[in-house]
């Protein structure tokens, strides 16, 4: 076994290998970015290396630097992660001549598989079901659109050296061919130093269901089950679940009979991922190959109990796997959300900054249920704009899937961030979406459930009336508090008083309290609900119990009240003795400034282009600038018909989030 492993990669999933190398006895050395200097795998790892500037195609994709991090450590054996180098044959190859391991399958297989082109042809030719398209290499965009036109639309245009999303678009119109073709480009160079692009039909209404297989050097392979990956944004998963809620047992056997075979044509070792479109009568058709470990692997290890990293390094180190096809069954059911730094509020667009406060739930593991984090960062750190925006992967494990969601419920109900825009209340409104329960999903979930963009979930009538009676609850504790340290009252908890009015989400709701030693009995819409808890004033975390149901948010203090975040909504909820609530009714309401004549830049990046100027007339959805926001591009469009007044931004300027980049008359 090796002694010592160096990890050509970065945040969390550097962590996770740390870990198990840890386990495993084995000694590990990280590599590191002016950004990421005091990053957690930097903490973590027993030694690191720094390698260069912030931007990944300066540092954490640039070979030789690698390579030298090597020679300098005496590092046995790589594990690359996902991303960065870790389907690049270049770097297998420079591993080989070096004499260094690389934990991952022979660089043939990468150059067969990696290559989304290659991939497909092969497969065809192994009897594989591909989905139609073109996979020559696609000169300019007018090509783009002539092709994307014989497909028929809408299509999908994608890099072929890609994944997690980047250098990805789907088209439904020549035009966004077109801007698909070029964006899907550039970003292609910048993320993975390969420009390449195909095209292929885009399948509506699919279900993104992926198949993990495992092979050694002594010819074993076999899959591990499949991961239901549909819930996705901008082509980037945000849920995954471990098995999928819609497979049967002969179509999940036949794919992952498929899978194997496809691997075993092209010598695959190691860990890797076979994607495939499944439609609603369970046809599937082969997606790509990726030839390393998938972001979203916990939720396998969690089913089937084996560490996926640990049987890398020893398949690597020439070890044959130590179990079969037949001892691998499914045992319960797993969840995992993956928590971005990106503000759904916002179109789900990054946000950067730093985590002035990053508290996970506790992580457990027994018999009933998991839960598990998967990190690279802490409180304290910075979120950088050069990286991809996840900051973490929450897992849940339990015997059935209703329990795993529910155990996620609270986890993410207990998950603290703040000091940059984060999905946690988007990733609630998904665990309490009625299709998402009931496994009735796809692809285009987010398009279809939030067409309008997410404004947070609306709790239903009995859930707010839980919020308003533990709020009651919560902020008689706080006038006793305030009564006590005054010293302006004697019996301080007769004086509170019993009746008051809750405002919450542009309702008003009358509630009586009636406290005991244990607790506090709250009247609400003509129902006693019974609230205990042992949260004092101050604490960021209310875990409650609410008509004996638990009850966990999120609180911040605000004048005669509380801000309160739970299952996704934000509630902005004040308590009010009778009479002010009569005279608050009186005050006038605070409406926002009007910007409908400023383009503002909707999140930190760089202008990648503008594509007016003044004086220039734009229709509705014209593209007007492009900003690069974590190695994505994001085009601006024109809400309506107008007039360039003034451009106040250039191509190559860095700018925060609503610094106006255009004025119109």
């Amino acid at each position: 076994m090796f002694k010592k492993i160096l990890i050509a990669n970065r945040g969390e999933i550097a962590c996770r290998v740390i870990k198990t190398a840890r386990k495993m006895g084995i000694a590990t050395v990280a590599v590191y970015s002016d950004a990421d200097r005091g990053a957690l795998h930097v903490k973590m790892a027993d030694e690191a290396v720094h390698i260069g500037p912030p931007p990944a195609n300066q540092s954490y994709i640039v070979i030789d630097k690698i390579m030298d991090a090597i020679r300098q450590t005496g590092a046995e054996a790589v594990h690359p992660g996902y991303g960065f180098l870790s389907e690049n044959m270049k770097f297998a190859e420079a591993l080989e001549r070096e004499g260094v391991v690389f934990v991952g399958p022979p660089s043939p297989a990468i150059e067969a598989m990696g290559d989304k082109i290659t991939s497909k042809k092969i497969a065809q030719e192994a009897g594989v079901s591909t989905v139609p398209g073109y996979m020559g290499l696609i000169a300019d965009a007018e090509e783009a659109v002539r092709i994307s036109d014989q497909i028929g639309y809408p299509v999908m245009i994608k890099a072929s050296a890609g994944g997690g999303g980047k250098g990805m678009r789907i088209a439904w119109t020549a035009q966004e061919a077109r801007e698909g073709f070029e964006s899907s480009r550039n970003e292609a160079a910048s993320s993975f130093g390969d420009d390449r692009i195909f095209i292929e039909k885009f399948v509506t209404q699919p279900r993104h269901i992926e198949i993990q297989v495992l092979a050694d050097k002594h010819g074993n392979a076999v899959y591990l089950h499949e991961r239901e990956c549909s819930i996705q944004r901008r082509n980037q998963k945000v849920i995954e679940e471990a098995p999928s809620p819609f497979l049967d047992p002969e179509t999940r056997r036949a794919m992952g009979e498929q899978a194997v075979a496809l691997a075993k044509a092209v010598g695959y070792t190691s860990a890797g991922t076979v994607e495939f479109i499944v439609d609603g009568q369970k046809n599937f058709y082969f997606l790509e190959m990726n030839t390393r470990l998938q972001v979203e692997h916990p939720v396998t290890e969690l089913i089937t109990g084996i560490d996926l990293v640990e049987q890398m390094i020893r398949v690597a180190a020439g070890e044959p796997l130590p179990f079969k096809q037949s001892d691998l069954t499914i045992n319960g059911w797993a969840m995992e959300s993956r928590l971005y730094a990106e503000d759904p509020y916002r179109n789900f667009l990054p946000s950067i900054g730093r985590l002035t406060r990053y508290r996970p739930p506790a992580e457990v593991a027994d018999a009933s249920h998991v839960v598990r984090n998967d990190t690279g960062v802490f409180e304290g750190g910075e979120i950088s704009m050069f990286y991809d925006p996840m900051i973490a992967k929450l897992c849940t494990w339990a015997p059935s899937r209703d329990q795993a969601i529910e155990a996620m419920r609270v986890a993410l109900d207990e998950f603290e961030v703040e000091g940059i825009g984060h999905n946690l209340p988007f990733l609630s409104a998904v665990m309490d979406h009625p299709k998402f329960v009931a496994g009735d999903i796809t692809t285009a979930f987010i398009a279809e459930e939030y067409p309008e963009g997410f404004g947070g979930a609306t709790l239903p009538d009995d859930e707010l009336a839980r919020v308003a009676a533990a709020a009651s609850a919560m902020h008689r504790v706080a006038e006793i508090r305030r009564a006590r340290i005054s010293g302006r009252l004697d019996n301080h908890e007769r004086r509170v008083g019993e009746n008051w009015v809750v405002f919450v989400n542009g309702r008003e709701i009358p509630a009586r309290i009636r406290a005991d030693r244990d607790g506090a009995t709250v009247a609400v819409n003509g129902q006693d609900l019974r609230v205990e808890s042992d949260w004092k004033p101050g604490q960021t975390l209310a875990r409650l119990t609410v008509d004996g149901r638990p009850l966990v948010m999120k609180v911040d203090k605000i004048p005669a009240g509380f801000r309160l975040r739970t299952r996704g909504a934000d509630l902005k909820v004040q308590v009010r003795r009778p009479r002010t609530a009569e005279l608050a009714r009186l005050m006038p309401e605070k409406l926002p400034p009007d910007t409908s004549k400023f383009l503002l830049c909707p999140m930190p990046g760089l202008v990648v282009k503008i594509a007016v100027a003044p004086g220039d007339e734009v229709q509705e959805g014209q593209a007007l600038a492009t900003v690069e926001a974590m190695k994505m591009e994001n085009i601006l469009r024109a809400e309506r018909r107008s007039v360039v007044k003034a451009v106040n931004a250039e191509a190559g300027q860095s700018l925060k989030v609503d610094d106006v980049i255009m004025e119109f008359e």
